[in-house]
């Protein structure tokens, strides 16, 4: 699949994402009103700030697709990186923002009990986070999009914030009002957790660094090819969705610039049809052992 038409799928995520925290935020505010319910009002805000992420993702993805032009040689797909950067930071802030919010309540020991109305609420909302995660979650790992893998891994941990709410709310309306904000900590830290690992792991493409496992995967791969003596070097990077490898091969030193034409070209399409990787550089040098002096 081109790379454009993958990024045009993604915006199918960021939209479902969209919908989905508009309508839970605008039905967690009014119920939390309705039902005296603290957990649910903040999960309500914290999905308002979801939509922020969300359209981040959206106008990252839409970026994304646009065409290389003068100033962007290798085209925009970097532009889905930062918007998976900006993702991490909003989540960072909600999960925090919840922990603190948690302990002042813990601290302060101001408890309500709020009606079942929260519960059935933040019962229905977990349920649709977790198809909603579902979604993007296959959806990324589909067209290989960093930032709609990101946003999935916000739907997650809005799942999870909503089941939270939902053993709170429960916890309290039985009297154990403890447990809401010990849920409250427990998810926060766990959004925490979630937002560290995207930004580790968008800081680290951003910088074009590489696992040195899949280089040697595709050291071995290559080296399969009989006409080929040696891997010299491989460097890789990511640019968004898209790989690109430079590669130095040792082949005999007698055939010509032809064949050596062929086995790149040969190389470069068996890497694009079995590891999806349709930008390979590969500089072709004779091997310095046959070499005559």
């Amino acid at each position: 699949m081109n790379p454009y038409d993958q990024l045009k799928k993604g915006e199918r995520g960021a939209w479902v994402s969209i919908f989905s925290y508009l309508l839970l935020a605008i039905t967690k505010l009014i119920v939390s009103y309705l039902a005296n319910s603290q957990a649910l009002r903040a999960d309500g805000l914290n999905n308002t700030t979801d939509v922020i992420a969300s359209i981040a993702v959206l106008i990252g993805l839409r970026i994304s697709r646009k065409p290389p032009d003068d100033d962007h040689h290798y085209g925009h797909f970097k532009a889905e990186l930062i918007a998976s950067l900006m993702a991490s930071f909003i989540m960072v802030t909600v999960g925090l923002q919840v922990i603190l919010t948690s302990f002042q309540i813990i601290w302060s020991g101001t408890f309500t009990q709020p009606t079942s109305l929260a519960s059935w609420t933040a019962l229905a909302s977990t349920i649709i986070m977790i198809a909603v995660y579902l979604f993007n979650l296959r959806l990324s790992k589909k067209i290989n999009s960093s930032s709609l893998y990101a946003a999935a891994q916000g739907n997650k941990s809005d799942a999870l914030i909503s089941l939270s709410a939902l053993i709170g709310i429960s916890g309290a309306q039985i009297g154990w009002y403890w447990l809401d904000p010990i849920a409250g900590i427990f998810v926060g830290a766990i959004i925490v957790y979630t937002a560290w690992d995207i930004f580790k792991d968008t800081s680290h493409t951003l910088t074009d660094g590489f696992d040195d496992n899949t280089v040697a995967v595709i050291r071995k791969f290559i080296e399969k090819d009989p006409e080929i003596i040696k891997v010299r070097d491989i460097k890789g990077r990511q640019h968004g969705n898209q790989t690109f490898l430079d590669i130095i091969i040792y082949v005999e030193p007698s055939i010509t610039v032809s064949h050596g034409h062929e086995i790149t070209d040969r190389i470069e399409k068996a890497l694009a049809d079995q590891h999806s990787i349709p930008h390979a550089h590969i500089h072709v040098e004779p091997n310095p052992e046959l070499v005559n002096d």
